[in-house]
């Protein structure tokens, strides 16, 4: 990889910060966060007949089918035009005249809209971590706090293929109908070509090969991460049977979420050059 200056990086980055803050995105999103997450905490278990904040793993398993649907899909908002609006608006060329190289230009551009995600996501739960924390005491801190943490890498994973599509879209069009494509692949169908495959195969080696092909999937990483974190939340989904313990280790789950935020944004930067 060429030399790139982190001082152009920065300004970059900076910039696509500031403006999120000036149309006031990163406002918008943290109130939706918030609200989602209050609300869903509080009367989650409202088909058991019971409202209220219960254990924190009841909670956060509560909240991780609120981040699975919206994380991905503000992620993937936020990023498909980054490079190919750039371009429709003829900015990119006058970019690509100043000292920059393409490569800075795409990891400013990612560093700007990541930290934007960022903040959004952390102020968003972290209110309700907060809240959490007082009633439910500071031991619960920490699982929501790995819990807030998974969330961040899932957002930063669907970033970087929003960036790639935004990479290789000839138009805005065409690349926000890829990103919602996205969205529904791996939030909606995925699971169901995988539950489809198992069916079809009975009692065949798919079985075993099934946890593995859940890796293909950053949706699924963040489900399995916050399942494993806690014996409760293991009987709730009924997975502690069928995962093998390699699988259930967080370091290697958070490991290969991590490669799904770099293997993206190398190929953007790849295909950008």
């Amino acid at each position: 990889m060429a030399f790139v200056e982190l001082h152009s990086i920065r300004v970059v980055a900076a910039k696509e910060f500031r403006d999120r803050l000036r149309n006031r995105w990163v406002l918008a999103v943290s109130t939706v966060f918030t609200l989602f997450a209050l609300v869903i905490a509080y009367f989650g278990a409202a088909q058991q007949g019971e409202v209220g904040l219960r254990g924190i793993e009841v909670t956060i398993a509560s909240l991780v089918s609120l981040v699975i649907y919206l994380i991905p899909l503000i992620a993937l908002l936020l990023g498909f035009d980054a490079i190919v609006g750039e371009r429709e608006r003829g900015s990119l060329e006058l970019l690509l005249s100043l000292p920059i190289t393409r490569a800075e230009l795409i990891l400013g551009k990612y560093g700007g809209l990541a930290a934007a995600l960022s903040v959004s996501t952390l102020i968003g739960f972290g209110l309700v971590g907060a809240l959490l924390a007082t009633r439910l005491g500071g031991a619960a801190l920490y699982h929501y706090a790995g819990f807030m943490l998974s969330a961040l890498l899932l957002g930063l994973a669907f970033l970087s293929l929003a960036v790639l599509v935004s990479v290789l879209a000839s138009d805005r069009t065409r690349a926000s109908g890829v990103a919602i494509a996205l969205w529904f692949f791996f939030v909606l169908v995925f699971d169901l070509l995988l539950l489809g495959l198992l069916v079809v195969q009975g009692d065949g080696p798919l079985g075993g090969v099934l946890p593995y092909l859940m890796l293909l999937n950053p949706a699924d990483l963040f489900r399995i991460l916050n399942i494993f974190s806690g014996d409760e939340l293991r009987t709730f989904y009924g997975l502690g049977s069928v995962m093998p313990d390699l699988l259930t280790q967080p370091l290697l789950l958070g490991g290969i979420m991590v490669g799904w935020i770099v293997t993206p944004l190398a190929c953007a930067m790849w295909r950008f050059r």
